[in-house]
């Protein structure tokens, strides 16, 4: 019985130089699910390679936390330009902050781990050195400062 051929070929036989996936044992059906197996697989890797990431941003910003405030003079009114200043108890490292115009001022990403002190300044007047202690278990700490002491 003659074959059928299409485009130079006889039907149900491989191209030449093609091995038949029937010849190398592997259905077609089976190839496809180890396919979509890989697939799920890689996606799961990726996901969970995601998720770490997610994780340890989560872990750093539990070890974070910032300070805030407003600086007012004896009369309780909001000073705007005056300088506060924050010392990294650790490091000695400070961080300056010249205040808004309703005499607010703010400090972020500060360690947990990490004692700071912090004071203002005004036109050769000062504020009380206050601390913002590593047991002090705020994410967001508000302490405001008063300028009513003369600068030694």
């Amino acid at each position: 019985m003659p074959s059928i051929h299409r485009a130079g070929r006889e039907f149900g036989n491989p191209a030449p130089g093609r091995a038949s996936n029937q010849q190398e044992g592997v259905s077609m059906p089976s190839m496809r699910s180890r396919i979509l197996a890989l697939a799920v697989i890689g996606g799961l890797v990726v996901s969970g390679s995601a998720l770490a990431q997610f994780g340890k941003k989560k872990d750093q910003d539990s070890n974070v936390r910032t300070v805030q405030g407003i600086v007012s003079d004896e009369g309780d009114n909001p000073i705007s330009g005056a300088v506060v200043q924050l010392e990294n108890m650790k490091t000695l490292q400070i961080r300056s902050f010249i205040t808004k115009e309703k005499g607010d001022y703010y400090f972020s990403d500060l360690s947990t781990d990490i004692d700071y002190k912090l004071h203002a300044e005004n036109h050769g007047m000062t504020s009380a050195t206050k601390t913002l202690s590593s047991f002090d278990s705020r994410k967001t700490a508000t302490m405001n400062l008063k300028v009513d002491q003369q600068k030694k």
